[in-house]
């Protein structure tokens, strides 16, 4: 078992770099050990190991990177990623935990000149695209060991695993930049290969007097007295259905489910260490919500012979990794949701190892009963306190494991999903502390108002950074988690997300979904493939200027010559004629809606 950072023969990446900038290359070297680095050819994207490299004069400019995210090639040469700027947000299991702050695409394509015009307008299209990798939320990763692993899987490992290449360590599914990394692997520069983790990390510090203190690894260190306890929340995103809220939803016929969350509850305290987990994910289905400039687009099953299987591949994986699963589905029970719920639920009845507990949150809950999910807990307390969390005491040694998990969803997995998430995450705590001896037998987190309310807030933060990463907005229901109860900021605060939601999912997530898919591998660019950006159909973006000038423009006229119609009858005709224009172009725009909205080109949605 390696879970600490005391021993020795750990591996180490290169922790800053020096990027040189030559006319024909860039040359990448460690700062610590100068020869040690690579370069890449600025015309063709060619990699050469420092030895092989001839001097070039003197570098137009020389700066300083923090680790090399991988390579990308597209139709004209290779783009490297770079991340530019870091900040170090805190430590997990003892080694230091960094977050990308921003990244840069290097272009090595001075063959572009030499494309036809097709290409380069292709080209110029893919780039953007690669601008919004850039400004990827929530990437974090160290240096000295692998962050991607939950400390249950690390315990198992085997002696010496940690003095292997960090990218050797990592769980592949929870690695961002995995397909990045694959030219950097087959070069063999193991000490430049970062993989990236994306999610969140929080971290809650807690003394024996039960003062509190909520640290976000954007947080410096903080002084503490007497003993004190901490809880790490981490999240890791699955990238085999990597995407955004409306264009990836459900899962794909290896039955690999969009959102796929795995979020584990580290608690340390005197050198003991407990770990619960929670997973959440998309119905694992095949479904579709296709943005058509409604507020709630409909939710449609797609019919498919593979139904069963995609649902059985989901839940094996999840029983060969985390054992017996209680699936918790927190949709509504009337409307496309109870459709797509009965649905669910007719599935999960032929599967073994998987109970599935069907709880209308909405029904339930309501906006602001966040205490009624103890209806829930009182269906899954003895399943859930037997599946029980992992236990290793001061030596190192197991004293207990979790022996399964429970598998949470609603329709996107973010808002009830987080609220209910919390609440479990809570109810662990408290037996955790109990049997540690920092809680009696009567106490709990929740005795401590303010303290409470300090634990509530980081499982609030974690749920919006989850959000942003896939709807682009903080999350809804925050409050709830926070505080409990819905207030009236938070519900102005809701309604705000709520619009922006709105806008990002119609004219924004096309692009951004087309950017994953670019960046994951699930597309791959090649000269042979026809342009994906040659569109048969009309150009939203092209359009949808022109219908709103028009909605906007007869909506201004009709009620102008409403208010000069009662003057003479050829205000009045004029008047009629502009507000039947208007409702024509309000017609049209929402027959088509889909066609005036942000879709992605490069990938379908299974």
């Amino acid at each position: 078992m390696e879970i600490g950072s005391s021993s020795g023969g750990k591996f180490k990446l290169y922790d800053q770099l020096e990027l040189a900038e030559y006319q024909d290359k860039f040359v990448i070297k460690s700062l610590e050990y100068p020869d040690q680095g690579f370069s890449i050819c600025r015309r063709e994207g060619n990699i050469e190991p420092l030895s092989d490299v001839s001097s070039s004069g003197k570098p137009s400019k020389i700066s300083t990177i923090y680790g090399v995210a991988g390579t990308i090639r597209l139709l004209a040469g290779t783009y490297m990623l770079v991340i530019t700027s870091r900040k170090e947000v805190g430590s997990f299991l003892g080694f230091t935990v960094y977050r990308v702050e921003s990244m840069k695409f290097l272009a090595c394509n001075e063959a572009l000149r030499h494309s036809n015009s097709q290409e380069k307008r292709d080209e110029v299209h893919f780039m953007t695209l690669l601008k919004t990798v850039e400004a990827t939320p929530g990437l974090y990763y160290s240096y000295e060991t692998d962050i991607t692993l939950n400390l249950q899987r690390r315990c198992k490992l085997m002696e010496g695993w940690m003095s292997k290449p960090i990218w050797k360590q990592a769980d592949p599914r929870f690695v961002w930049n995995k397909h990045l990394l694959e030219e950097l692997i087959e070069y063999k520069f193991d000490r430049f290969i970062i993989p990236l983790l994306q999610g969140n990390i929080l971290k809650l510090l807690l003394t024996n007097t039960f003062e509190l203190i909520c640290l976000s690894f954007q947080v410096a260190q903080l002084k503490l007295n007497n003993s004190p306890a901490t809880c790490t929340l981490l999240s890791r995103r699955c990238t085999r259905r990597l995407g955004t809220r409306m264009w990836r939803r459900g899962a794909n016929l290896e039955g690999d489910a969009a959102n796929f969350i795995e979020t584990e509850q580290l608690l340390e305290h005197e050198g003991f260490r407990c770990s619960l987990l929670q997973i959440r994910g998309s119905i694992p289905l095949l479904w579709e919500q296709i943005v058509d400039l409604s507020y709630k687009p409909q939710l449609r099953i797609i019919n498919h012979e593979q139904m069963p299987q995609v649902v059985e591949r989901h839940f094996n994986d999840l029983f060969q990794r985390y054992g017996e699963t209680i699936a918790v589905d927190l949709t509504d029970k009337h409307g496309d949701e109870g459709q797509l719920s009965a649905a669910y639920s007719a599935e999960m009845q032929k599967l073994p190892n998987v109970r599935y507990v069907s709880f209308d949150f909405h029904h339930v809950c309501g906006n602001s009963n966040f205490d009624n999910l103890q209806v829930l807990y009182n269906q899954i307390s003895e399943e859930f306190e037997k599946q029980g969390y992992l236990l290793i005491d001061t030596d190192g040694n197991i004293l207990g494991e979790q022996k399964g998990v429970i598998r949470s969803n609603c329709i996107d997995c973010l808002d009830r999903t987080n609220v209910t998430q919390s609440y479990l995450a809570q109810k662990s705590l408290n037996i955790q502390l109990q049997r540690l001896g920092v809680f009696t037998s009567t106490e709990s987190i929740s005795m401590f108002a303010e303290d409470y309310g300090k634990f509530r807030t980081m499982w609030a933060e974690q749920g919006d950074e989850i959000s942003l990463e896939y709807a682009g907005t903080h999350a809804l229901k925050g409050d709830l988690v926070r505080y409990g109860k819905q207030t009236l900021a938070g519900l102005i605060k809701d309604g705000i997300s709520a619009l922006s939601r709105y806008y990002l999912n119609n004219f924004h997530d096309g692009i951004r979904q087309d950017a994953l898919d670019l960046v994951s591998g699930r597309y791959t660019v090649s000269r042979n493939n026809p342009s994906p950006f040659q569109l048969n159909s009309f150009e939203s973006f092209s359009y949808l200027p022109v219908a709103s000038a028009l909605l906007i423009g007869g909506l201004t006229l009709t009620t102008f010559t409403v208010q000069q119609a009662g003057r003479n009858a050829q205000h009045y005709v004029s008047s009629v004629i502009c507000a039947g224009v208007t409702a024509g172009v309000m017609a049209l725009v929402k027959a088509n809606g889909r066609q005036f909205c942000s879709r992605p080109r490069l990938c379908g949605l299974l």
